[in-house]
C-alpha cells in the first residue's frame, strides 16, 4: 500500500517539478531568442545605414539579412538544445528528489499506521489468554450446579486477578502508544520525592527496599505519569523476581548534568544471552515466571527513557545479582522553595 502511495506521490511532486520547469523554459525561450533577434536586427539596420564618404552599400543589404536570419536561427537552436539538456538534468534529479520528499511525507503516516497495527496485533494476542481462561471458568461454574460458596469466592478471586492482568496490559499498550505518537504534558518533577512516594508504596516497614536518597534534591524535566510508571514497573519487577527476603537497594544521585537511578536485586537473574532481547514486548526471559507479568513492563521503560531522552540498561548474572539504571537530564531549577 505505501509503495504505491510512494510511486503515486513522487509521479506528482515530479509532474508539478516539470511543469514548473516547462513554463519558466518556455519564458526563458521566447525572452533569449526575441533578445538575440532584436539585437542582430539593430545590428543590421546600422550596417545598411553605413555612410563612408558620401556613399552607401546597398549590395550589403541581402548579405545582412541572410546574415541575421542565419544567426538568429542558430541562436534558437542553441538556447533551444540548451533548454532541453537542462530539463533532461531537472528530469533526472527531479525524480530523485521527488522521490525522498514523497518518502519524507509519508514517513509519519506510515510510522502510525505500523504503530496502530503492532497495537492492535499486540493487544488481540495478549488479551486473548486471561479472555478465554474467565471464559472458561465461568462456563465451568455455569454447569456446575453444586458449587459451594468457597469455589465461588475462589473462582472470583481467580477471575479477579485476570481482570488485573487485562487492566494493566490495556494501560501499558496506551501509555505505549502515547509515547510513540501523542504530545503528553511536560513539568519539572521531584525524581527524588516520586522515588520516595513508590517505594513506601510496595514497602511501607522498609523491611525489603533499602533506598539511598540523593544529598540534594533532584529535578527532572518530563511527564509525571510516565516517570511514575518507570520507577513502578523497575521497583515491581525487582521485587517480582527476587529471592524471598532479600534486599532490594535502590541509589538515586546526580552527576554532572545528568540523574543516575540504580536499582539491584539478588535472585534468579538473567542469562547472558538473554539480557539483549529483555527490552523487547512481550518477551520473557524464563517462561516458568509468565505469569508474573506481561511482558511489556521493562518494553515499556525502555520508551519512557527513551522518550525524555534518556538510556535505560541492564546487568546481570544467573542467579545472582541484576542491577537496572537509567540515565535523564537533570534538570536545573531557580529559587525553588523547599
Amino acid at each position: 500500500m505505501f509503495r504505491l502511495a510512494l510511486f503515486k506521490l513522487t509521479i506528482w511532486y515530479l509532474l508539478i517539478l516539470m511543469g514548473i520547469s516547462f513554463i519558466f523554459s518556455v519564458a526563458i525561450y521566447n525572452v533569449a531568442t526575441n533578445e538575440v533577434c532584436d539585437r542582430l536586427l539593430d545590428l543590421k539596420i546600422q550596417a545598411n545605414n553605413l555612410d563612408v564618404d558620401g556613399y552607401k552599400y546597398p549590395h550589403l543589404r541581402d548579405s545582412l539579412t541572410n546574415f541575421e536570419q542565419n544567426q538568429c536561427d542558430a541562436a534558437s537552436i542553441r538556447i533551444f538544445t540548451t533548454l532541453i539538456n537542462i530539463n533532461t538534468l531537472i528530469l533526472a534529479s527531479g525524480g530523485i528528489i521527488s522521490y525522498i520528499m514523497a518518502q519524507r511525507s509519508l514517513r509519519r503516516i506510515k510510522n502510525i499506521h505500523e504503530a496502530q497495527v503492532r497495537f492492535t496485533g499486540d493487544a488481540s494476542h495478549e488479551l486473548r489468554t486471561p479472555l478465554t481462561t474467565i471464559r472458561t471458568e465461568l462456563e465451568v461454574a455455569m454447569r456446575d450446579k453444586k458449587m459451594s460458596k468457597t469455589d465461588m469466592r475462589r473462582l472470583l478471586a481467580s477471575n479477579l486477578e485476570e481482570i488485573n492482568k487485562l487492566t494493566s496490559l490495556s494501560e501499558s499498550l496506551i501509555m505505549l502508544s502515547k509515547l510513540e505518537h501523542a504530545d503528553l504534558p511536560i513539568q519539572s518533577i521531584k525524581l527524588d520525592i516520586v522515588t520516595s512516594e513508590i517505594i513506601q508504596k510496595y514497602d511501607k516497614n522498609a523491611e525489603r527496599i533499602k533506598y539511598i536518597p540523593p544529598k540534594k534534591r533532584i529535578y527532572i524535566k518530563g511527564n509525571l505519569a510516565s516517570i511514575e510508571r518507570l520507577v513502578t514497573i523497575l521497583v515491581n519487577n525487582a521485587l517480582n523476581y527476587s529471592s524471598k527476603g532479600s534486599t532490594i537497594a535502590i541509589k538515586l544521585r546526580s552527576i554532572d548534568k545528568r540523574v543516575l537511578f540504580t536499582i539491584a536485586n539478588s535472585g534468579y537473574g538473567i542469562e547472558a544471552d538473554k539480557l539483549p532481547y529483555v527490552f523487547n514486548r512481550f518477551y520473557r526471559a524464563d517462561d516458568s515466571r509468565s505469569s508474573k507479568g506481561s511482558g511489556l513492563g521493562l518494553a515499556l521503560a525502555k520508551e519512557i527513557v527513551n522518550f525524555h531522552r534518556g538510556k535505560l540498561s541492564v546487568k546481570s548474572e544467573r542467579n545472582g545479582q541484576t542491577v537496572f539504571d537509567f540515565e535523564l537530564p537533570l534538570y536545573k531549577v531557580k529559587a525553588v522553595k523547599k
